[in-house]
């Protein structure tokens, strides 16, 4: 069984990496990027399937539209 310190170590660089990559991405296409980061720092893995489903899907919907 892992200890309470184990299993923070082994989540913390998860956390931090998603909060990373979600608020450089939200950054980027212009979307709440405080939001997305600071959501990714809380939970795991909502933030990144619902930014998925609520930016990254349409965008890419809205590009293809385009041509």
């Amino acid at each position: 069984m892992m200890t309470q310190t184990e299993i923070i170590m082994l989540l913390a660089p998860i956390m931090i990496l998603q909060s990373t990559v979600l608020f450089v991405s939200a950054k980027k296409r212009g979307r709440n990027a405080w939001f997305w980061g600071i959501w990714g720092l809380i939970q795991c893995p909502m933030p990144a399937v619902l930014y998925w489903l609520i930016v990254l899907k349409p965008f890419k919907k809205k590009k293809r539209g385009e041509n």
